[in-house]
């Protein structure tokens, strides 16, 4: 079961109950490597318990004043507790470590596998901040409690349950001594617990709001200095970090007054300890050696203790992520569809009547209308803020109409549902992601199918394998981070070339050429001329060069198809488009 985040448009959180049911199902298929590691665990701990003792012998010894040969025994079982610890140990934690990272291996995959199949309308109207915290810092923070906190948890959890059992084996008033720390302990742990969920819940959600303003203001700088919206935006990121520092101080805050009561805890507990070492010395009841004992004992329970209960605040920020992905987990798959895509021949673009409008309630669009043939291409241009995108992106299936009907090949968009709208309909845009590894995986994103020769045919054609055969491993050559950089025009052809692979009867361009220079503009105009060959195009005109090659040319002013025609009636209607036009060829 999952509940909203506070607001409305935020992705979903899981409840608790949810949460253990999902990594149960994760650690099942690990039981091996699981109990193994903590069977190993348990013999390493147990052996280390013995270490006390023989401290104890040797104080025993030197009390009495025997002679120095007495202290070589217990000496020597001192070296060997300590060699079969060091080396059981690591064995334990390497297995529970296999079984952790192997469960969130699954997690992973389950994760990425749903917020793939997210519909884009849903991830906007959340926030892209909200999904990619998620993907980074949640993902980061469970990954490091897998594997560092729980075989740290496992193994301190295991050194005091069988310390106490060792306290118990002395005597047991010294154990009764030892559980005098328990209640400061209780107390500390509940008032943490009570307010340590809601805490680190809000630090995720802080995050995500900062990571959002973030990725809004450096991602679209261009159009913050266009618009001179820095005077808007930077408070807004200032403000959104100053809640992330609130609400990470308020963490901060809470961990110190929880170790300030663990300090006391253990000062309680150490006092008892030593008081009754005393009492049972005195009485003759125990050894020097062993009161020594019980004191080694307690006070190397402060390591474990202070450790498992500071993974308390690891496994609560750990928890507040791990909801957070098992949220988009448990988010409904859309249901599979069989459409097949709408085949080129008869992939006409019908829009009747097409208005929308964004969650604020402002009409980005209204009453569009608009009738492509099939293997028709169609600039769509005007001033920025025209509604381009908007259109493009409401074809491409993005998000549905506001009002009004989209129709391709004839049938309604919402009757091909969206995996017959994403089968029919491929949008490229000027933002182009180079994704690391080797060049001819990142061709075969777009078909997975595809040979090297159909690879090298889809580059051909987009005339970008000259420059491919140019690497130094040709196909294979690694790009994207940490690989061989490619240049803004050569990640595009890169993306075109994922078109031709694709092979969408309907293909769009929104300002693809954008990012290349003058030089490489023309180069990408060519070379998406001949990827847009045999398609039904949409093609978003950043260059009117562009546009004056269509066959029609769509002019949108204010949310609203203002004028449309050839390049040749448009000019000689001396309408927008005509203005356009002559400021462009003047400024060329």
């Amino acid at each position: 079961m999952t509940t909203p985040e506070t607001g409305a448009t935020r992705l979903p959180v899981a409840t608790a109950p949810r949460c253990r049911q999902v990594v149960w199902s994760l650690i099942r298929p690990q039981r091996v490597p699981a109990i193994s590691g903590l069977v190993v665990l348990v013999l390493a701990t147990a052996v280390s318990l013995l270490s006390s003792p023989l401290l104890g012998r040797i104080v025993d010894v030197v009390a009495d004043h025997r002679p120095a040969s007495a202290l070589v025994g217990p000496a020597v079982g001192i070296g060997l507790v300590a060699l079969v610890q060091g080396l059981l140990t690591p064995i334990g934690l390497s297995q529970l470590a296999t079984a952790g990272e192997s469960a969130l291996a699954g997690l992973r995959e389950r994760f990425v596998e749903r917020a793939l199949q997210l519909p884009i309308a849903d991830v906007e109207r959340a926030g892209s901040g909200d999904l990619t915290s998620r993907v980074t810092n949640d993902v980061t923070k469970i990954s490091e409690g897998v594997r560092e906190a729980l075989p740290e948890f496992a193994r301190s959890g295991l050194a005091i349950v069988l310390t106490l059992a060792a306290l118990t084996v002395l005597d047991w008033r010294f154990l009764v001594a030892a559980l005098l720390a328990v209640p400061v302990q209780v107390v500390a742990v509940r008032r943490y617990l009570r307010r340590a969920g809601n805490v680190y819940a809000a630090q995720r959600i802080a995050a995500g709001e900062q990571q959002q303003q973030l990725l809004e203001t450096i991602g679209g700088a261009r159009t913050v200095r266009a618009f001179r919206l820095g005077g808007r935006q930077l408070p807004r990121v200032a403000s959104a970090s100053s809640r992330t520092v609130d609400r990470t101080l308020d963490g901060v805050t809470l961990q110190t007054v929880f170790f300030a009561r663990l300090n006391l805890a253990e000062f309680i507990g150490l006092s008892a300890v030593l008081i009754t070492g005393y009492a049972l010395v005195r009485d003759g009841a125990v050894s020097i050696g062993t009161a020594s004992a019980a004191a080694f004992y307690f006070h190397g329970l402060f390591t474990p203790i202070g450790t498992l209960l500071f993974l308390l605040d690891e496994a609560q920020s750990a928890a507040a992520s791990l909801a957070r992905l098992v949220g988009v987990v448990d988010l409904p798959a859309p249901p599979p569809s069989a459409t097949a895509a709408i085949p080129a021949a008869k992939a006409s673009i019908g829009i009747e009547k097409v208005g929308h409008a964004y969650l604020d309630g402002h009409d980005v669009l209204s009453d569009v209308d608009l009738d492509i043939p099939a293997g028709h291409r169609v600039a769509v241009v005007g001033a920025s803020g025209a509604g381009k995108t908007t259109l493009v992106k409401l074809i491409a299936g993005f998000h549905p109409p506001t009002s009004g009907t989209i129709r391709l090949g004839g049938r309604d968009t919402v009757d091909l549902g969206p995996d017959g709208v994403r089968r029919t309909v491929a949008l490229v845009t000027q933002e182009v992601h180079v994704f690391a590894g080797p060049l001819s995986d990142d061709l075969r994103l777009a078909r997975a199918d595809a040979s090297d020769a159909e690879l090298e045919a889809a580059l051909e054609r987009v005339q970008a394998l000259d420059w491919v055969r140019l690497l130094p491993e040709g196909l294979e050559t690694v790009v994207g981070d940490g690989g061989h950089a490619l240049t803004a025009a050569q990640a595009q052809q890169l993306a075109l070339a994922r078109l031709v692979l694709a092979d969408p009867p309907v293909a769009i361009l929104d300002e693809a050429t954008a990012e290349a220079g003058s030089a490489g503009a023309r180069l990408l105009e060519r070379s998406a001329t001949q990827a847009l060959t045999g398609r039904t195009a949409i093609v978003v005109a950043h260059r009117l060069t562009q546009a004056a090659t269509a066959d029609r040319i769509v002019v949108m002013e204010g949310g609203r198809v203002a004028e449309q025609g050839t390049h040749a009636e448009l000019l000689a209607s001396s309408g927008l488009y005509a203005q356009l036009w002559k400021a462009w060829s003047k400024d060329g």
